[in-house]
């Protein structure tokens, strides 16, 4: 899991993501299933794209009693993921009974998926949070409590707009992981997403990992876009 990308597969079926894969062949890629593929694929997509030499992170933002979120995570640790994730609002019980899911789960001999909490959604601003959550404090305030019930709790992470990464990276460290979603190239579209910055503003703002999908699967050449944002978070242009 060195590599700093994750590309997200927004595709809904095998034969799509398998076009897609053909442009990189050659390369290893670190690839995000959520939950429009897993749900129409199933976990023999996870089990071909490791075959395939992936990493995986599997996004499906579990909330639910803690009970339920146990057994899922436990069936799911034996996928072997690199990455899985849950909701932070399902709270603290919640959060603890995934991680006990995935140690339970995870086959002998193997590392358990590294497992991270989502703070709030990239495609989340100030007014939504106050108007329609009712959550009356600010965005940084909400992602850092959110962020300090995970890591009080055993997880190994946070996914988070690379907005906050600072403020997180200030308040629990280097070991402590961001993965960021909402990365756009600056000539880009916003599309849903709200709290955004470019590969490299990611980069300045230390975040360990960020996820891009459509500004690589829906480019024209999505191999000369995904060389693109290898250039960009190195600074060029």
């Amino acid at each position: 899991m060195d590599k700093p990308f994750i590309v997200a597969l927004d595709f809904s079926s095998k034969e799509e993501v398998w076009s897609f894969l053909q442009l990189f062949s050659d390369t290893s890629l670190f690839l995000k299933v959520g939950m429009e593929l897993y749900f129409q694929e199933g976990p023999t997509i996870i089990d071909e794209l490791k075959q395939r030499g992936h990493h995986i992170f599997l996004d499906l933002k579990l909330h639910d009693i803690p009970h339920t979120v146990k057994r899922a995570m436990k069936g799911l640790a034996k996928l072997g993921v690199d990455l899985v994730n849950v909701h932070a609002s399902g709270g603290c019980a919640m959060m603890r009974a995934a991680v006990e899911g995935l140690e339970e789960g995870t086959p002998p001999g193997m590392k358990r998926p590294r497992c991270i909490a989502v703070t709030q959604l990239t495609s989340t601003n100030e007014r939504m949070l106050h108007d329609e959550l009712l959550i009356d404090r600010t965005m940084n305030e909400t992602v850092l409590h959110y962020a300090k019930l995970a890591y009080d709790n055993g997880l190994d992470g946070v996914v988070c707009s690379a907005k906050e990464v600072p403020l997180l990276r200030a308040t629990f460290g280097s070991s402590f992981i961001t993965v960021t979603p909402g990365i756009r190239f600056a000539d880009d579209q916003a599309d849903d997403q709200v709290r955004i910055v470019t590969p490299n503003q990611a980069k300045q703002r230390g975040t360990n990992y960020i996820v891009i999908g459509r500004s690589i699967t829906k480019a024209h050449d999505p191999y000369a876009a995904y060389e693109r944002l290898k250039q960009e978070w190195d600074g060029g242009q």
